[in-house]
């Protein structure tokens, strides 16, 4: 059965991140000047090291009020007959797992409670962009460039953070990647960054015996070329070099943490062997697709149970692997696009919404609560009297991140025409 609005799957038919993404690319690849040497892998880092943020995208539109149910709210109830996950205090085998007495996690989100209560996790509900579009194309860019309504801003926030500070690692070959085909627009602008779909196989193909001797033929032919041109092919080929230094196939998780072998599981674990490889990336993004549910919805068994179970059990392993071993300090943001509809459809479906939730995971992250300012759910507390309220921007938290865990104040450059207010996310 198809969930997907059409212009969700024109969307992804046209590849639109992966076609805008692709200049982008190349143009904060030209960034490196060709005359930067590779990168030998560092032993460790220095006290004080900023976090390595990892940014995950869910595409299509998540339903934040079944990721984290109000459960306490009766208004839920009476607008989800069919959809609602039922209330922490019944017998329902499908019950919400209470988080703090009115917000619950549904059953699929059940491996996401140790790094909650180990206060590594923290959720943000109420939350999203103020922009009230409800169209995935427009949505999606506006948050990831940091500025709503605006058609002219070329670069994404995550880029600009990486354009104005200096690298981590100095003189990294590589400080941004996107886990696609395709730039994601949150990076892009950002130097030393390119999209790699997978790391473990970054490289030319063709024959393995006359792979070096080709790479030395690219450099010497892109040497008689002027930059940017120059650069970029420089960079690619270190960017090789470099993560040829990285066993992604035979990465060994710490602490028993086992990631599921789909897409996402895989991008987790590689974004994972390239933090403990500590080669001076600062950036990972993550998409994870298919959120747009108008049909058929499932919130406690089907479809968006299944890719609730998905997230959760790749980022319980990523926070098993990384979060119990002493390792370089990680923030990791979850957001998407808009929320759903408060009121189920009639193809037991919800439409596109507004308010939404976020989780935020990190070593310096304030969790084990659900951060919110709740506006309610009764008819006159809804916005435009049929979705969930956006009272707190998503920028108050990624600006916070941003300036304490990051290290970068520049939140005008980063957020232009916003100021944030921080709401205590990080310790």
């Amino acid at each position: 059965m198809t969930h997907a609005c059409p212009e969700y799957l024109a969307l992804s038919r046209r590849g639109f991140l992966r076609v805008a993404g692709s200049t982008a690319a190349l143009a904060a690849a030209a960034s490196a000047p060709a005359w930067l040497p590779r990168v030998a892998l560092a032993k460790d880092y220095r006290s004080g090291q900023r976090d390595v943020l990892v940014s995950v995208f869910l595409r299509g539109a998540s339903d934040g009020l079944s990721m984290c149910v109000p459960w306490g709210e009766s208004a839920y109830y009476a607008a989800r007959p069919t959809l609602a996950v039922p209330r922490a205090d019944s017998t329902d085998p499908n019950r919400a797992i209470d988080l703090d007495g009115f917000f619950g996690f549904p059953q699929a989100l059940a491996p996401l409670i140790p790094a909650y209560q180990d206060g590594n996790l923290l959720v943000v509900h109420a939350t999203g962009s103020t922009d009230p579009s409800r169209s995935h194309f427009d949505a999606q860019r506006y948050m990831e460039v940091g500025k709503a309504n605006d058609a002219t801003l070329g670069t994404g926030w995550l880029g600009r953070h990486l354009q104005t500070t200096s690298p981590m690692l100095p003189g990294s070959t590589l400080r941004g990647v996107g886990i696609a085909t395709g730039l994601q627009k949150t990076l892009v602008g950002g130097p030393q960054t390119l999209p790699i779909p997978n790391l473990d196989t970054f490289g030319l193909t063709g024959s393995a015996g006359s792979r070096s001797d080709r790479l030395v033929a690219i450099g010497n032919l892109y040497d008689l070329v002027p930059d940017p041109l120059n650069a970029t092919a420089q960079n690619t080929i270190d960017t090789m070099a470099l993560l040829d230094q990285i066993d992604f196939v035979n990465y060994l998780p710490q602490s028993g943490a086992v990631y599921p072998t789909n897409s996402t599981g895989i991008a987790f674990r590689s974004a994972a062997a390239l933090v403990r490889a500590q080669v001076g990336v600062e950036a990972i993004a993550i998409d994870v697709s298919g959120w747009d549910t108008h049909a058929a919805q499932g919130s406690t068994t089907g479809f968006l149970n299944g890719l609730m179970n998905s997230l959760a059990l790749s980022l319980a392993a990523f926070h098993r692997d990384l979060f119990s071993t002493t390792t370089p300090s990680v923030s990791v943001v979850v957001g998407s696009e808009f929320g759903r509809q408060l009121v189920e459809n009639g193809t037991q479906g919800t439409d596109h919404g507004h308010g939404n939730c976020m989780f935020v995971m990190g070593h310096q992250i304030d969790g084990g609560r659900v951060l919110r300012n709740w506006p309610g759910l009764a008819t006159n507390q809804l916005f435009e009297g049929r979705d969930l309220e956006v009272t707190i921007d998503y920028r108050d938290i990624l600006a916070e991140i941003v300036q304490t865990r990051l290290g970068n104040a520049n939140l005008p450059a980063i957020f232009p025409g916003y100021t944030p207010t921080f709401r205590g996310v990080t310790l």
